[in-house]
């Protein structure tokens, strides 16, 4: 029985199936299970929401007693079977693509938040990770998720009587985690060595059961290390540079080394941001020793499997390394792999950086893999423009960066009230396929409904909003800190509540609702019209500013006149995250456009039936019409500009005040908002499948990994002929294209059409290793430039290699719109991915 091995005691008999239920973080979305650890102990699982914990926690008295509970014995059965049938299910990647032969893919990232029991994530790109498997789960797609298991993790978040934000980092206790160590099958523990300046770093395998998926966890946390390395995995994003970097060496090298130890086949490497771009090089090592080519061919094979997924707005915020630093972890490395120090330090770096420019690990993902992606339409646009630079001379639209806008797993993030009543409209599979005929579904709701289902939301985020008060004053000690009357003076059920969360820094503007303090007291303590506000979110520990926006929030909500309608949530996290998103009526983002990548938290929303007011940023920019939400900003990037952050915060309060909380109020004669409830009605209905982590993924599938599953296959097959085949070709693409030239462009137009020629002069190069283009920049509004390849006609008399490139065009715009230039052209390469040279004529 799987977990059960793992223990630290042994199980009655007859409740051996409990540790195939607690290990298996499937109870992290699908509820039907809570009432097993409710009845096991009810108070220990609403404190620490871990079914792990909790086995491991009660007495052999207790376990006696349940072993002969014929109830609680039928009920274990129940959810034993539930649990059995769900994994059995024939999931849609196998009824959609069953003919594929797909191994595996890699999923590589540094943090994963599936639990507020498995406490290894620090944010937004953690919580998209982690929904990631689920879904990968629920879909039946074969994916191997690899990370870091952190001895602290994140910080944990309390609030001072000053109102200060300090943190504090618990142990993270692998035997009360919901993880087992990874075994071989002679029962050895599995573990990987990776090689540092002057030692082996010894890496432990730690196994996390997620439905149908794996997530396998590195851990240095040995003896087998000295102080310092067993530190390495101490804390997610602490430490130093050079923790940093020990870190990334860890999750890239030893996770593909790790899945190559277990004999997992993985065609396709997933990285979810360039923390482990790593793997790519080690990915493409052993090719090129399993199969006896150079690194370079091989990495040329392998890239073509690689898909580097961006969360980053800024150039800023890549992960950069000093070359010294660099060259001192990594020079042994590269001597192993055949590669020469100076040849790996390009792969980090732009043609215009200097030799001391750091090493740019989202500029070596980019460069080891063949697909690449933003997590929105607006962030795939702002990716190009920051992954310019490794693209000299090419139109920035034509930098070679898609987008799959980021999703949320709607079962992670429902409430129970949300199930039931989305489970009794497109029923319980809803999320286990294509998702047609949802929004045809949802329509049928009434108002009544829509509207009851809203407010029995509300009521039980301020039921839990009250007793975290409680909490939060005991643990601050402060008076009262043991009356639930201080809870339930807080907040009115009835009341607009508005909801924001994020992480305190300045470019997601958390204090914009507070530039005008007046005005908003004035919307927040309106008798007739009455309006609350949650807010919760954590600072940097080392982000001075956003810890002083959290302290400008806690003096706020000390003012009298608004005594319990502004709450401040401490320790943000995935539980407090769930209950703010599953009850508020109105979820408020702030950003500064476009340095929201994509956001995921209004998504969550959707599901449990409120609303946005957002920037026209990340998600929200695709998502937004007036029939779904409110918008701020005008789609325009303004920087630090404080003069338009004073507009957008006019804008915020006039919104509120004139629009929102009129529209919340103005209630028929049964006392349902109905302008509120259409919005309602609208956001659940189109909003929801089409951010939901469900079509997330199987656009990843099928835009993303069935194309880059066929290149590889090509690119591999025969010990990388294929791939050899392109490396020579850039070879001679690099040796002669200094010398490729044009000559005198001649148009002749007419009414119908523009005839162009142009002669080209090819060197010794074969022109079939080029491809000759007219280019026009895309016509007002447009999006797609107009890429049109001209044809050889015969050779030019008199030259070596020269042709007269000619095409004739319809007179849709003038002829001056185009240009001639030479790209190269392989029929396997991707270009401008993996070569970048470009002529222009002129």
């Amino acid at each position: 029985m799987i977990g059960s091995q793992y223990m630290l005691r042994s199980l009655p008999e007859p409740l051996t199936g409990l540790a195939e239920l607690a290990i298996d973080t499937r109870w992290s979305w699908n509820h039907a299970s809570d009432i097993i650890w409710n009845m096991i102990d009810a108070e220990l699982w609403e404190a620490t929401g871990n079914p792990w914990f909790v086995l491991e926690s009660i007495g052999k008295n207790r376990l006696a007693e349940l072993a002969e509970d014929e109830l609680f014995l039928q009920q274990l059965k129940e959810q034993l079977s539930r649990r059995a049938e769900a994994i059995s299910r024939f999931p849609w990647f196998a009824m959609s693509h069953g003919d594929v032969n797909l191994g595996g893919v890699a999923y590589f990232s540094m943090e994963f938040g599936l639990s507020e029991a498995l406490p290894l994530y620090s944010g937004g790109l953690g919580i998209l990770a982690g929904d990631y498997l689920k879904t990968a789960g629920d879909l039946g797609i074969p994916v191997f998720g690899i990370g870091l298991l952190y001895q602290q993790g994140y910080f944990r978040q309390a609030i001072d009587t000053t109102g200060k934000q300090t943190e504090f980092y618990p142990y993270n206790d692998p035997a009360i985690l919901p993880i087992m160590p990874l075994r071989d099958d002679d029962d050895n523990w599995v573990k990987v060595e990776v090689a540092l300046p002057g030692r082996v770093l010894s890496l432990r395998a730690w196994e996390v059961v997620v439905g149908r998926i794996r997530l396998y966890l590195l851990d240095s946390n040995t003896p087998l290390n000295s102080p310092s390395d067993r530190g390495i995995t101490e804390k997610l994003y602490g430490g130093s540079h050079e923790v940093r970097l020990q870190q990334e060496i860890a999750l890239g090298i030893g996770g593909w080394r790790l899945l190559e130890s277990l004999g997992i086949n993985c065609e396709i490497c997933h990285l979810n941001e360039g923390h482990a771009a790593f793997a790519v090089l080690e990915r493409a090592a052993s090719f090129a020793k399993e199969n006896n080519t150079s690194f370079i061919t091989a990495l040329t094979c392998t890239r073509a499997g690689n898909v580097f997924t961006t969360h980053t707005p800024v150039d800023a915020a890549f992960d950069r390394f000093p070359v010294e630093l660099f060259l001192h972890y990594s020079h042994s490395y590269a001597e192993n792999i055949g590669l020469q120090s100076h040849d790996l330090l390009k792969l980090g770096r732009s043609e215009s950086d200097s030799d001391n420019a750091p090493f740019n690990m989202a500029y070596l993902a980019l460069q080891g893999c063949g697909v690449v992606n933003g997590v929105s339409r607006l962030h795939g646009q702002v990716s190009r423009k920051i992954f310019q630079p490794l693209f000299p001379r090419w139109p920035e639209l034509q930098v070679p960066i898609t987008h799959v806008t980021n999703g949320v797993h709607m079962p992670s993030w429902d409430s129970a009230i949300a199930d039931e009543l989305w489970t009794d409209t497109c029923g319980k599979e809803r999320w286990h396929g294509a998702l047609e005929t949802m929004e045809e579904q949802i329509g049928g709701l009434s108002d009544l409904e829509l509207w009851t289902f809203r407010s029995d939301n509300r009521q039980a985020l301020i039921d839990f909003v009250r007793r975290r008060i409680v909490q939060q004053r005991q643990s601050m000690g402060l008076a009262g800190g043991k009356d639930s009357a201080c809870g339930n003076a807080v907040l009115d059920p009835n009341a607009l509540t508005l909801g924001f969360a994020r992480r305190f820094t300045s470019y997601k503007r958390p204090n914009l609702l507070l530039h005008d303090p007046a005005r908003l007291t004035a919307i927040l303590s309106n008798s007739e019209r009455p309006v609350q506000l949650i807010i919760a979110g954590k600072a940097h520990p080392r982000d001075t500013e956003g810890k002083a926006m959290i302290h400008q929030w806690i003096n706020f909500t000390l003012r009298p006149e608004i005594n319990g309608k502004v709450v401040f949530l401490q320790d943000y996290d995935m539980e407090v995250a769930s209950r703010m998103v599953q009850g508020v009526d109105l979820w408020i983002n702030t950003p500064r456009r476009p340095w929201e990548a994509s956001g995921t938290s209004g998504m969550k929303v959707l599901v449990n039936g409120g609303l946005n007011l957002s920037e026209l940023d990340g998600w929200w920019a695709e998502a937004w019409c007036t029939e779904v939400g409110w918008a701020l900003g005008d789609g325009r990037q303004h920087d630090h500009d404080t003069a338009w952050d004073a507009i957008e915060a006019n804008c915020l309060y006039s919104l509120l005040e004139e629009d929102i909380v009129p529209t919340f109020y103005n209630r028929d004669e049964h006392g349902i908002p109905n302008l509120w409830v259409a919005r309602m009605w609208a956001s659940m209905s189109r909003l929801t499948p089409q951010f939901s982590s469900n079509r997330m993924v199987r656009e990843y599938v099928e835009k993303l990994y069935l194309p880059a599953l066929k290149a590889y296959g090509r690119r591999v097959t025969d010990k990388g002929r294929r791939g050899e085949e392109i490396v020579k070709w850039r070879r001679k693409i690099a040796a002669h294209w200094p010398y490729l030239h044009f000559g005198r462009l001649r148009v002749e137009s007419n009414e119908s059409e523009h005839y162009f020629h142009v002669p080209v002069y090819c060197d010794d190069l074969n022109p079939a290793f080029i491809q000759v283009e007219l280019y026009a920049d895309p016509e007002s509004g447009g999006q797609q430039a107009e890429c049109l390849r001209m044809e050889p006609g015969e050779p030019l008399s008199g030259t070596v290699n020269g042709f007269i490139y000619q095409l004739r065009v319809e007179a849709r715009r003038p002829a001056s719109e185009y240009t001639p230039r030479i790209i190269p052209w392989h029929d396997l390469a991707a270009v401008p991915l993996e070569d970048q040279h470009i002529l222009w004529y002129r």
